[in-house]
């Protein structure tokens, strides 16, 4: 197969919409990150155990 009509029959992205799309992850995992690594955030927020534990 020709290397062309791999990229033609491909979507093609500008560098611009993909450093864009790379943006959006990026900022998704620095927020998963920041709320699974404060526990004390997490702790306070959590319901307390329940009785006999």
């Amino acid at each position: 197969m020709n290397t062309k009509e791999n990229k033609q029959s491909s979507e093609e992205i500008s560098r611009k919409d993909a450093i864009k799309k790379m943006g959006k992850y990026a900022v998704l995992t620095a927020v998963g990150t920041f709320i699974l690594l404060s526990p004390q955030k997490a702790q306070a927020t959590s319901a307390p155990p329940p009785p006999g534990w």
